[in-house]
């Protein structure tokens, strides 16, 4: 089975996850530099077969777009034209620095290292994998964009 690539992406860090090969864990891979993110991508696609990719989707709480959400729109635009055959997907990234800020003060992350903002993303990035995950287990996916 392929593996889900999920991008918590930002306009200086990028976080990325990845589920196992039979898609039932999503862990953190890595944070790389925004600017890097393609050749990240290219690089990592020659060496694991992915099914899709799942971009994170900045809200607000009313459910507007964030003001990172054209940023991350144009990120998606460059990706379909780079890899017009991986379906793409969105995710609510609502409230996943917090979950993830959370998870590593439950998983005993020390405190210097939970103001990593590295870390932070990609965290956030294996729990929007992880909620993508849940959706697809439900058969209840969100539309491609």
């Amino acid at each position: 089975m392929k593996r889900i690539l999920a991008i918590d992406y930002g306009s200086k860090r990028t976080g990325i996850a990845v589920t196992d090969t039979e898609q039932i864990i999503a862990s953190g891979l890595t944070t790389i530099n925004t600017q890097q993110i393609f050749t990240f991508l290219s690089d990592y696609f020659i060496k694991e077969a992915v099914e899709c990719i799942v971009v994170g989707d900045p809200k607000n709480l009313n459910n507007s777009p964030a003001e990172s959400a054209y940023s991350v729109q144009e990120f998606i635009k460059k990706l379909k034209v780079k890899y017009p055959d991986m379906p793409i997907y969105k995710v609510d990234e609502r409230f996943t620095s917090k979950m993830a800020f959370q998870a590593m003060i439950a998983g005993g992350v020390k405190k210097m290292d939970r103001r990593n903002k590295a870390t932070i993303d990609m965290v956030s990035a294996a729990i929007i994998l992880q909620s993508f995950m849940e959706m697809k287990k439900g058969n209840n996916l969100p539309a491609l964009v």
